[in-house]
């Protein structure tokens, strides 16, 4: 692990030791496991964006066939 200094508006101070004492952990491990959760989210966003465009694209209708009107679909 590598040590990382930041700099924090005094309130975002204030409401992360707040937080981090009520979870019973540090400022620094509070930052890193968010830190964390959003890299997870952004790796396994970008995983299924790649398998979604993996399939290629489908056609919604048969070719020469034309999609319905807007009126004919809220009649």
């Amino acid at each position: 692990m590598k040590n990382v200094t930041i700099t924090l508006e005094e309130e975002v101070l204030r409401w992360a030791k707040v937080t981090a004492a009520q979870q019973d952990t540090s400022v620094s491990r509070l930052l890193g496991e968010e830190l964390r959760r959003k890299m997870l989210k952004e790796r396994e966003y970008e995983r299924a964006r790649r398998r979604f465009q993996s399939h290629g694209v489908q056609a919604l209708k048969p070719a020469g066939e034309s999609y319905p009107s807007r009126d004919s679909l809220y009649e």
